[in-house]
């Protein structure tokens, strides 16, 4: 983790005087995730093997069925079990494998497994923040936010993805989902997914993905995999037809190089670029229309930036963007995880596993 500098201290001892006052504890000690190094150039039905054997299996299928019952109608079951079978040859790739590979260790089936990880798709709530130092520095951090957190915190991990032995691209999930909510390519971008609250419907997602429509977080995973720089991570985002609206956050390497993507199944709503020309140093996005008012029952937006204005360009660091990450009620009962990082430092990438207590 960047540490601060001097020139931060103020405004970190104003935002520890907020976390406190909102009665957030600054002395619950977050910790790390586990580490894991997943090859890309292994088969994908046996490339996150190595990473279940370090898993109580009984406890990752108890949560798996805790989340089905959850989330998942019981009809929605029956179709796609139906669904897998008859389509089961032109599911996406490698994905679909992948899931595979894990579900036959785990005893599940396909279709079940399939539906843990498009269930995790519609029920994150989450905060996302691209900021620009006042030298053009970008850093980007995130909380996400999501319930069954007893099991989750449990289940977060990060991910190095290699490529002929070599990191590709890193990103943060939990164990069992394929999928990335949180990612870093280095030295080009980093990239966030946030829940866009139109209100889900089965029927409509089930549609989508057959027919080969991509899941929000498979698609931040392709990006990283295949993207070489932030442009064309930012076409990518935008263009392809997702099984869900989404807001993508993008960040760069270079001074500007800051967006947050509105997103419809179809293609972009709304591009809102950082510009730091005219004060707008900062974007934040939460799980709303940045051009409509936030809710008052889930205002996280507002407190987000009264910390970032306290903070200033002069003073953000990744230490500093942590710390905003932290004061209520942006950190929450349902925050899992943040994660900060800056494409052009990949090395920095950093992660901590929440409570609050």
């Amino acid at each position: 983790m960047q540490t601060a500098g001097p020139g931060t201290r103020p405004a970190l001892a104003l935002l520890l005087l907020l976390l406190a006052g909102a009665g957030v504890s600054a002395a619950s000690v977050p910790r790390d995730p586990p580490l894991f190094n997943v090859s890309l150039d292994v088969a994908p039905e046996l490339r996150w093997l190595p990473v279940l054997q370090h898993f109580d299996l009984d406890f990752l299928r108890a949560t798996m069925a805790h989340i089905l019952g959850d989330t998942v109608p019981k009809w929605v079951h029956a179709v796609m079990r139906k669904a897998v079978k008859e389509l089961e040859g032109s599911l996406p790739q490698p994905y679909t494998d992948e899931i595979r590979g894990m579900c036959d260790v785990l005893n599940f089936s396909l279709a079940d497994c399939l539906l843990v990880n498009l269930a995790y798709e519609f029920t994150a709530f989450c905060t996302s923040i691209v900021a620009q130092d006042s030298k053009g520095r970008i850093y980007h951090g995130r909380n996400l936010d999501y319930p069954f957190g007893d099991f989750l915190r449990k289940m977060t991990v990060d991910v190095q993805f290699l490529k002929n032995g070599q990191i590709a691209f890193t990103g943060t999930t939990f164990i069992g989902y394929v999928g990335l909510w949180t990612g870093q390519s280095p030295r080009k971008f980093t990239i966030s997914g946030d829940e866009r609250d139109k209100g889900w419907w089965w029927e409509n997602v089930i549609a989508a993905f057959f027919q080969r429509h991509s899941p929000i977080s498979w698609l931040i995973r392709t990006t990283l995999s295949e993207s070489e720089n932030f442009e064309a991570a930012v076409y990518k985002l935008s263009g392809t037809p997702l099984i869900a609206d989404v807001y993508y956050i993008v960040g760069g390497t270079s001074p500007q190089e800051g967006v947050v993507i509105t997103r419809s199944r179809n293609g972009p709503v709304d591009i809102w670029p950082l510009d730091p020309l005219n004060g707008a140093w900062f974007r934040v996005e939460t799980n709303y229309d940045h051009w409509k008012p936030a809710p008052e029952k889930d205002d996280r937006r507002t407190p987000a930036i009264k910390a970032l204005n306290a903070t200033g360009p002069a003073n953000i660091t990744l230490e500093a963007l942590f710390q905003v990450l932290s004061v209520f009620p942006v950190y929450n009962n349902y925050t899992i995880y943040t994660t900060v990082m800056s494409a052009a430092s990949p090395e920095k990438y950093t992660t901590r596993i929440r409570s609050l207590g």
